[in-house]
């Protein structure tokens, strides 16, 4: 199952960089924090028949056979620009529309109107109808008549959906700077000896090992499951398309095993199954994704820069290139897992950020947001007291961890584009990945 290093994350929409999302400096937690985990910017679709039926399976239930390919839609994903913004002359027009244009707005030159429409509709994934087939002339006028035209031209003038930050994500780095001016300001105070730290609560100190307990169990199946997957071919020949199948497959069912893993563990979880079906399936379709990337960072050996799963096989960047991954896929999860492997997380940290990676309420599709919440807020309250207690003198560390969350998101939209990039090579993925990763054949 991934990771990436830690630096700012701006929003575009909300300042004068163009730069769109990495991850986190320095911050200081002084204050509790309520993980309403962020927006994701790709929408996911609610067919539920795969997953609907693993979470009601067994292990030795999943069957590792691929399905029919059907093409990868059309289109290039626009290169992220980097560094300051242009200075303002005062006769600029947006893009867009045509009006005068405020700034530079999620790549692009544009009004505030255009800005915050195009927010909305990314944040609320929004579907547009036009009555004229798509053909409007946009304008100021037509620019409220005709909302898929206007979104329409937001993209085609170069505005970037990974760039729309969510509110959480613009809380969290208004908290993070914050607390890097409260980190600054008590730094030249003159030391005094930290406080003792109250210990756990005991519910917290149960809960905690329980999680622990879990994962080892899941682990310990999977482990167990290691011999019915398809060996790694000896076989050195780029060219043998037989070799080339034989490793996709390969690292396939070990992600069918690590999707296994996740859905056992998510079911043990204290109040998942009070969820609904639907509720079920919307959480563990959109985090899956990033809770393999967070176990994959935690198997990051970085004496030889490769990742190992179930304790023998050890993959490095070319391992994972030839069977068929981009590097543009592949040096995002090194780097995240470098970043990671730099914090030393130990088995309860990861734990406890896995299961509020979990109970996201702002993930699509999920109806009870209020129920989701609640399930995850004794996770989010028992990180940061066990983080207080273990690291007493690292005051950066709990939101240092949170801001990992919004690394996972923008992780989870680069393997999107991977998974479509995999299409068009003709991999053929099982049919509970396809589902999952709303491939749809």
């Amino acid at each position: 199952m991934s990771t990436l290093s830690t630096t700012d994350i701006t929003d575009v929409g909300h300042g004068d960089s163009l730069c769109c999302a990495s991850e986190e400096g320095p911050s200081a937690a002084t204050a509790e924090v309520k993980q309403e985990t962020l927006s994701q910017t790709a929408s996911y679709s609610t067919s539920h028949n795969e997953l609907n039926d693993t979470l009601f399976m067994e292990p030795s239930d999943i069957k590792m056979y691929p399905t029919e390919d059907t093409p990868a839609p059309e289109g290039q994903p626009v290169k992220r620009k980097k560094g300051p913004a242009p200075k303002m002359l005062g006769n600029e027009v947006c893009s867009v529309c045509g009006d005068k244009a405020s700034g530079f707005h999620y790549n692009v030159l544009s009004c505030e109107g255009c800005k915050g429409f195009f927010r909305r509709s990314v944040i609320k994934g929004a579907q547009y109808t036009c009555k004229n087939s798509g053909r409007c002339e946009m304008d100021m006028y037509m620019r409220r008549k005709c909302q898929q035209c206007r979104l329409r031209k937001c993209r085609e003038a170069g505005m970037l959906e990974q760039c729309v930050l969510s509110e959480e994500q613009i809380r969290l780095k208004k908290m993070k700077k914050q607390e890097e001016e409260t980190a600054r300001t008590s730094a030249v105070a003159t030391p005094s000896p930290a406080p003792e730290m109250p210990p756990l609560a005991p519910e917290q100190q149960e809960m905690i090992e329980k999680l622990v307990a879990m994962q080892k169990q899941c682990n310990k199946r999977s482990f167990l499951d290691r011999p019915k997957v398809t060996p790694w071919p000896q076989s050195q020949d780029p060219l043998n398309r037989e070799v080339r199948q034989q490793r996709f497959a390969h690292f396939t069912e070990l992600a069918i095993m690590s999707v296994q893993e996740i859905v056992d563990f998510a079911k043990q979880l204290p109040g998942f199954l009070e969820l609904t079906r639907e509720d079920q399936i919307a959480l563990l379709k959109t985090s899956t994704i990033e809770i393999m990337l967070l176990e994959t960072s935690r198997r990051y050996n970085p004496a030889i820069e490769s990742i190992t799963f179930l304790k023998d096989f050890s993959y490095n960047k070319e391992d994972f290139a030839k069977a068929g991954l981009q590097f543009e896929f592949i040096n995002p999860i090194f780097e995240f897992s470098k970043g990671m492997n730099d914090l030393h997380l130990d088995e309860a940290e990861y734990a406890l950020l896995i299961a509020i990676n979990i109970f996201s309420a702002d993930r699509p599709n999920v109806q009870d947001h209020e129920l989701v919440e609640r399930l995850q807020q004794p996770y989010v309250d028992a990180l940061h007291s066990y983080i207080r207690i273990k690291r007493p003198n690292d005051h950066l560390m709990f939101p240092r961890m949170l801001m990992k969350l919004v690394s996972l998101r923008t992780l989870s939209s680069v393997h999107s584009e991977q998974v479509f990039a995999l299409r068009l090579q003709d991999k053929k993925l099982p049919p509970l990945l396809s589902e999952i990763w709303d491939v749809h054949e």
